[in-house]
C-alpha cells in the first residue's frame, strides 16, 4: 500500500496497482474494503486510512498494489453521529463508492439490512454489522476498461431529424413473445435493432440503467399475492454503474461491455441513446431509509436538510433531495455525465425532476441555476442533447422558461391539450393551434425555438395511447396503494365501454383516435416522442402508474404487432411522412404569413368560439411542398371548404386520411370536403416549377 492521489475519485489503474479515491469532509475515519466474491459475508482485508498520509483535503485516497482482475470494494466511513446536526456516520454501514464504474451481487441487496442509521445501543455507538449485512449488500466492481468500439461513432442527428422512442430496458424484450436470446437486456436491446430501424425513430430514450434495487418494496399485489418491484428504476443507488441484473451476468461485470456493446450497434444503425437520469433524490430515502452510500459519507453536503436537520427536504416527493447546487455534488453530477459520455457514448440525457436542480441549499429557486448553466456549457458535454422534465414534485412547473437555451423540455402542455382537443373538449381549438406549430406562446418568451419543446402524447407516466382511448379513469388497484397513486385527471375517455371491448363500433372510434393522435404528434413543429408499444397499441391494463408492475401488465408483448398491423403502419408511414416534408420539424416558428388557419366554411377562426374543428393551410416561403391539414373533433361528420393551394400548384393530393379506408391517387380540387366524425386529414400540393 501506498498512499495514492486524490484525484480521480472512485477506482482507477495506476501503474502495477489500483488508486482508490473517495470525498468525505466530516469523516474522522476511513477503511477501505476489499472482498474475493460479490456474496463475500466479511471482507477479506480491512484497509485503514491514515489521515495524516491518506487525506488531501476532503479527499481520503489510497494505493494498493495487485488487487486481482476484477476488484471489489466498499468503504467504512466514521464520524459523528448527530442527526441534528445534519451528521449520519456510521462505521459500521458498508458503503458504495458513488464513483463506482459498476457493482456486483446487485441482485443480493437487501435494503431492509441497511434501513435506518441510529445506533443500536442508544449509547453512541452503533451496531456492528453481521455477515449476513455484508452479504447482503452489492460491492463495488473495478473491472476491465478495455473495449472494442470498432470506430464508433456517434449519430449526432440535429433536433430537426429527431424521432425518439422512449422504453425500457427489460420491458422491451421481456415477454416471451419478443423472441430474443437475451431477453430483459441490453443484448436485447440490440435484437430489436431492426425494428426500430424499420419503424423510422432516430433515437431511443431508455427508463434509468443506472444501478437501483428492483427488490426495495416490501408490499405485494392485492389481487395476485405477487410481491412488487421497483420496475421504472427512479431510485437510484449508484450514478455512474449501469444495472447489472440488465446483462447477461455471464461474467461478473459484464454489463459494461454489453451495454456498450448496445450504443455501439445502435450508433451503427443510426441511432442516438439518451438516458432518463434521476439527479434530484436517491434511493436513501427519507430519515428512516437504508444508509447506502451518500448518507454515510457526508449527509449534511449532499442532501438538502430542513431546518430542523434530522429531516429531508423532499421536493422529489421520494422522501429526500439532493443539493445539487453544493459545488461538490455540482461537481458530481458534471462528473457523472461526462463518465457517460466519455467511456460509454451516450448521445444525450433526459433529466427526471429537472426543475430540483434549479434549488439552492434552501430550496428557493435561483435566477441563474450554475449547475445548469455548467451543464450547458461544460466542453465534454457540449454536443449532447439535454431534455428536461420542467417541473417537480413540490409544485414548481417551468415548461417554456426552464433556465437556458441549450435545455429542450417535456412539453407537458402539449400532451395535455392535444388530448383534450381530440376527446372533444370545446375551447381549446386556439390552443391546440399553438401546440401544433411548436408552441410558440410558451417557449419564444424564452428565447427558445420549437425544438426546445419534446412534444409527446404518452410516456412511462400514465396511460399508453392504447389505454388513453380506452379508459375513462385510472386502474392501479394492483399497485396496492388502494388506487391513491397516480394521477387522477388523464383526460381520456372509453368511447363507451371500460377496458378492452370487442364492440366493432367502439373499437372503431378507438382506432380513429389513435391514429389522430399519432398524427398530430408528427405532424407538429417540435421534437416528436412516442412511447413504445404504442405503435400497436400495447395496454396496461388501465394502470396509469405501473412502477412496481415488473410483469407482462408493463412488458411488451408482440404478439399485438401483427394483430395491430394497422396501427403500427400508420405510425410508421407519419414518421415517414415527417421526413418527407421538412417543413414539419423546421428550427423557427412558423410566422403570420406561413400559416393560414380557417374553420369550415374557410373563415377565419373564433378562437373563443366551441368549435371542436379546424383547418390549417401551411405554405411557408422557400419550400416547394404545401400541407392542408383538417382536425375534426366533432362527434359528427363536417364538410370543410378545402382552400386552393398556392404557389401556383395545380392540384392538392390525399397523404393521410384517419378515418377513411384507402388513399387517392389523383389530384383533388379545392371545394367541399367530407370528415367522417374524429378525424384527421392531411393534403400535400407541390409548388409548380
Amino acid at each position: 500500500m501506498e498512499s495514492g492521489v486524490p484525484l480521480p475519485l472512485g477506482a482507477h489503474p495506476r501503474g502495477a496497482g489500483i488508486n482508490f479515491a473517495i470525498f468525505s469532509r466530516h469523516a474522522a475515519a476511513v477503511s477501505l474494503l476489499l472482498f474475493n466474491h460479490p456474496q463475500d459475508a466479511l471482507p477479506t482485508s480491512t484497509l485503514r486510512l491514515d489521515p495524516s498520509r491518506n487525506r488531501t483535503g476532503d479527499i481520503w485516497h489510497l494505493w494498493v498494489e495487485d488487487c486481482g482482475d476484477a476488484c471489489l470494494y466498499a468503504w467504512r466511513v466514521d464520524g459523528p453521529y448527530a442527526p441534528e446536526q445534519g451528521h449520519r456516520f456510521n462505521p459500521y454501514r458498508i458503503l458504495i463508492d458513488p464513483y463506482a464504474a459498476a457493482l456486483a451481487g446487485s441482485d443480493h441487496w437487501d435494503f431492509a439490512r441497511a434501513a435506518g442509521d441510529r445506533p443500536a445501543d442508544g449509547a453512541g455507538n452503533a451496531e456492528p454489522a453481521t455477515a449476513s449485512d455484508a452479504a447482503a449488500k452489492a460491492k463495488c466492481l473495478m473491472p476491465h476498461s478495455g473495449f472494442d468500439w470498432q470506430g464508433d461513432q456517434p449519430p449526432r442527428h440535429p433536433w430537426s431529424h429527431t424521432v425518439i422512442y422512449e422504453t425500457h430496458v427489460r420491458g422491451l424484450s421481456m415477454h416471451d413473445s419478443a423472441a430474443v436470446r437475451h431477453p430483459g437486456t441490453y443484448l436485447g436491446v440490440v435484437e430489436k435493432i431492426p425494428y426500430f430501424q424499420a419503424l423510422g425513430i432516430t433515437a431511443v430514450e431508455l427508463m434509468p440503467v443506472q444501478e437501483f434495487n428492483e427488490n426495495e418494496l416490501v408490499r405485494s399485489n392485492p389481487l395476485s399475492g405477487e410481491p412488487l418491484r421497483n420496475y421504472w428504476g427512479y431510485s437510484t443507488v449508484s450514478f455512474f454503474a449501469p444495472k447489472e441484473t440488465y446483462s447477461t451476468r455471464s461474467a461478473v461485470g459484464c454489463q459494461i461491455a454489453e451495454f456498450k456493446t448496445m450504443v455501439r450497434e445502435l450508433h451503427r444503425a443510426g441511432i442516438e441513446l439518451i438516458l432518463d437520469i434521476v439527479f434530484n433524490h436517491t434511493a436513501e430515502g427519507d430519515h428512516t431509509g437504508p444508509t447506502l452510500n451518500f448518507r454515510g459519507l457526508d449527509n449534511r453536503i449532499y442532501y438538502l436538510l430542513e431546518s430542523d436537520e434530522r429531516y429531508y427536504k423532499n421536493y422529489s416527493g421520494t422522501g429526500n433531495t439532493l443539493n445539487c447546487n453544493h459545488p461538490v455534488v455540482r461537481d458530481y453530477i458534471l462528473d457523472c455525465l461526462r463518465h457517460w459520455v466519455i467511456e460509454m457514448h451516450v448521445d444525450g440525457f433526459r433529466f427526471d425532476l429537472a426543475a430540483i436542480m434549479e434549488r439552492d441549499e434552501n430550496g428557493n429557486i435561483l435566477a441563474n441555476p450554475p449547475l445548469l448553466e455548467r451543464i450547458a456549457e461544460d466542453p465534454i458535454l457540449r454536443e449532447v442533447k439535454l431534455i428536461a422534465e420542467a417541473w417537480d414534485a413540490a409544485g414548481i412547473y417551468q415548461v417554456g422558461r426552464f433556465p437556458g437555451r441549450r435545455w429542450s423540455e417535456w412539453n407537458g402542455r402539449y400532451r395535455d391539450e392535444v388530448r383534450r382537443f381530440w376527446r372533444g373538449d370545446t375551447g381549446i381549438t386556439g390552443l391546440f393551434a399553438s401546440r401544433l406549430c411548436g408552441s410558440a406562446d410558451l417557449y419564444r418568451q424564452s428565447g427558445k425555438e420549437p425544438l426546445n419543446s419534446i412534444n409527446y402524447l404518452t410516456c412511462h407516466d400514465g396511460f399508453t395511447l392504447n389505454d388513453l382511448v380506452s379508459y375513462t379513469r385510472k386502474h392501479n388497484e394492483a399497485n396496492g396503494e388502494d388506487n391513491r397513486d397516480g394521477a387522477a385527471e388523464n383526460f381520456s375517455a372509453n368511447y363507451g365501454v371500460e377496458g378492452p371491448s370487442d364492440d366493432p363500433a367502439v373499437e372503431k372510434i378507438r382506432i380513429r383516435q389513435i391514429k389522430n393522435m399519432l398524427a398530430t404528434l408528427m405532424l407538429s413543429r417540435g421534437v416528436p416522442m412516442l412511447l413504445g408499444g404504442d405503435e400497436f397499441r400495447r395496454s396496461q391494463l388501465g394502470n396509469n402508474n405501473a412502477y412496481c408492475q415488473d410483469n407482462p401488465v408493463s412488458w411488451y408483448d408482440w404478439s399485438l404487432l401483427e394483430r395491430e398491423r394497422e396501427i403500427y403502419e400508420f405510425t410508421r408511414d407519419m414518421i415517414r411522412l415527417r421526413q418527407r416534408f421538412p417543413l414539419l420539424a423546421e428550427e423557427r416558428f412558423y410566422s403570420a404569413a406561413d400559416v393560414t388557419w380557417f374553420r369550415l366554411d374557410g373563415a377565419q377562426p373564433d378562437w373563443g368560439a366551441p368549435a371542436r374543428s379546424l383547418g390549417c393551410h401551411l405554405h411557408p416561403e422557400g419550400y416547394h411542398d404545401e400541407l392542408c391539414l383538417l382536425f375534426n373533433a366533432e362527434q359528427q361528420e363536417v364538410v370543410f371548404s378545402l382552400p386552393p393551394p398556392r404557389h401556383g400548384a395545380a392540384g392538392w393530393r390525399r397523404e393521410c386520411d384517419s378515418g377513411g379506408d384507402g388513399l387517392e391517387e389523383r389530384r383533388i380540387e379545392p371545394g367541399p370536403w367530407r370528415m367522417v366524425s374524429r378525424s384527421l386529414l392531411v393534403f400535400s400540393a407541390n409548388r409548380a416549377v
